[in-house]
């Protein structure tokens, strides 16, 4: 059981504090502790490193099935008070079926509702949380009331009423999303309570000797240490099905990948990571000497959302950055195929832009086109192109390219379009006179111009060369070249940094906020970061204020 009681220490506030109330049937790890009028429901998981302590602030109460993660703290204002459920007076109310994550603060005065999720390292302070509502990473939620059902994203700071009545509503797939970690950490009690029990845990031992796993539901985990597919593209994976997206595959040997006539694989019906990745593996065994790509299909919408290349006939590719490179060159790729580019290229699509353009369309937004010779670009006086209608990002590849050639000479640039608010959400130069897509190197300045043409990689500035290569804290051209589109389109700046281990599981930290809207600042913001993690990757952050969601991640530093 946890340290309690004795464990805080004599204040004016604490000398007689009451012990907690914890239900038989919940699990405490002995490494958590819990001070004082803490009552704790049913089948509570409260995990190791944990501090629950009800001895400024309290009473606390804890509802039934609700998971307190590992390094949660629990603390309250002695004055603090919000009304509870039940109708009384608590410092801490945390209701049912709600998951507290790794390293999460909640500080009373503080209610957080039934169904709920609070995401790692988020902060709920003087604030109400509605039922059902998803915080993700990251957030800070103070002086506010969250409505029910509503979505944080991460890294928001939402400490304006006028903040949290604006944020969006919450997707079945997160809903769905919360309900499986409840699950997983169901099974994690369990586990917990039969270790410390030796007539329990040597049946358990024994069966999973047999080879059948020990039971465990890897809905949302896999071992990628005997998959053919890179780590990358097993977290994607994750990603779509988080999102309640369909998994599918299709093949082509080298004649009809450079036809693009794809075949369609045995149908995925799964939803488990685990299962997925096996039908994956099996299209690609089956069909070994060929071509093989992953599909994210929107059920609801009838489209997709992702087509990823995922085998050669040379063999699996390997995930570098975020995108899908092969391990070794292969043959040339028709338009909107997925392979290496006629031009030379060799993206996650057919081109170094294919990713920014499957990424545009996927968030609803259309794709137009600008041209202009030498003279017209030093004076930004560009030539409107067409806007392409198709939403299939094979196609509008296929018209792009067509639009390079007929303008091999000049400068082209990709824009990206909001249809409902009449506006340009991204410009993207992706041709200069020289006939070639803007290199996936570092990129170099533009004739006659101050400043550097955009790679339009569409997940990073670079591709194999990083755009700060040597930690030198400054802003390559680009990346001043993208903040100021984005302050000119009224976004919010941010950035994020993790280490070699982080930037494989795709657990960013953020750096300190970015609230000027003046790009010298902002700029001087950007390489105060990237001085401060010099040896780490260094994402910037495009962020809609109204909208309360991210339009743009960009790479901008590597170790």
């Amino acid at each position: 059981m946890a340290v309690h009681g004795i464990a805080a220490p004599p204040t004016p506030w604490s000398k007689n504090l009451a012990e907690p109330k914890i239900d038989p049937s919940a699990y405490v790890h002995s490494f958590s502790n819990i001070i004082g009028d803490v009552r704790i429901g049913a089948n509570v998981l409260v995990s190791p490193g944990t501090s629950i302590r009800a001895d400024e602030g309290a009473p606390f109460s804890i509802g039934e099935m609700t998971n307190i993660q590992d390094g949660v703290v629990i603390h309250g204002l002695e004055e603090g008070r919000v009304k509870g459920d039940d109708g009384n007076s608590y410092s801490v109310w945390i209701g049912k079926h709600t998951s507290i994550t790794h390293m999460s603060l909640i500080h009373g005065p503080a209610y957080v509702g039934d169904s709920c999720f609070i995401g790692f390292r988020s902060t709920v302070f003087n604030s109400r949380v509605g039922k059902g509502c998803i915080v993700m990473m990251h957030a800070l939620i103070q002086d506010v009331e969250i409505p029910d059902g509503k979505y944080v994203p991460s890294g928001a700071i939402i400490t304006s009423q006028q903040q949290a009545d604006r944020l969006p509503n919450v997707t079945d797939a997160d809903l769905h999303f919360a309900s499986h970690v409840i699950g997983v950490n169901q099974a994690l009690k369990a586990g917990y309570q039969c270790s410390e029990n030796k007539a329990c845990i040597i049946p358990l031992r024994n069966e999973m000797t047999q080879g059948n796993g020990g039971g465990r539901d890897r809905s949302q985990s896999y071992s990628t240490g005997s998959s053919k597919l890179a780590p990358e593209i097993i977290d994607q994976v994750g990603q779509l099905l988080a999102q309640g997206y369909k998994v599918a595959t299709e093949h082509a040997d080298k004649r009809r990948f450079r036809t693009s006539s794809w075949r369609s694989c045995a149908p995925i019906d799964a939803t488990q990571l685990s299962e997925v990745v096996r039908g994956l593996e099996i299209c690609m065994q089956d069909h070994s000497g060929e071509y093989v790509r992953l599909l994210g299909i929107d059920p609801k919408a009838q489209r997709r959302v992702l087509e990823e290349v995922i085998q050669r006939p040379e063999g699996p590719v390997q995930s570098i950055n975020g995108q899908v490179k092969p391990q070794s060159s292969g043959v040339a790729a028709a338009p909107g195929s997925g392979g290496s580019s006629s031009f030379g290229g060799s993206g996650s699509s057919s081109q170094p832009f294919g990713g920014q353009v499957r990424q545009l369309l996927a968030q609803g937004y259309k794709v137009g086109l600008e041209h202009a010779d030498k003279r017209r670009f030093r004076t930004s006086s560009w030539h409107s192109g067409p806007t392409i209608e198709s939403a299939q990002a094979a196609n509008a590849v296929g018209i792009i390219e067509s639009f390079l050639k007929e303008h091999a000479k000049e400068y082209v640039r990709l824009i990206g379009i909001d249809p409902k608010a009449q506006r340009r959400v991204s410009e993207e130069i992706i041709q200069r006179p020289d006939g070639q897509p803007v290199a996936t190197t570092a990129p170099t300045p533009a004739a006659g111009t101050g400043f550097s043409a955009s790679s339009a990689s569409g997940s990073s500035y670079v591709s194999s060369s990083p755009a700060n290569p040597t930690g030198s804290g400054r802003l390559s051209g680009d990346a001043i070249n993208q903040v100021r589109n984005l302050l000119r389109q009224g976004y919010k700046i941010g950035t994020e940094h993790a280490d070699k281990r982080h930037f494989r599981t795709s657990s960013w930290q953020s750096c300190a906020p970015v609230d000027s809207t003046q790009e010298s600042q902002v700029v001087a913001a950007l390489e105060a970061c990237l001085q401060e993690h010099s040896g780490e990757y260094v994402r910037l952050i495009g962020i809609d204020t109204q909208a309360q969601r991210r339009v743009l991640e960009q790479l901008i530093q590597r170790p």
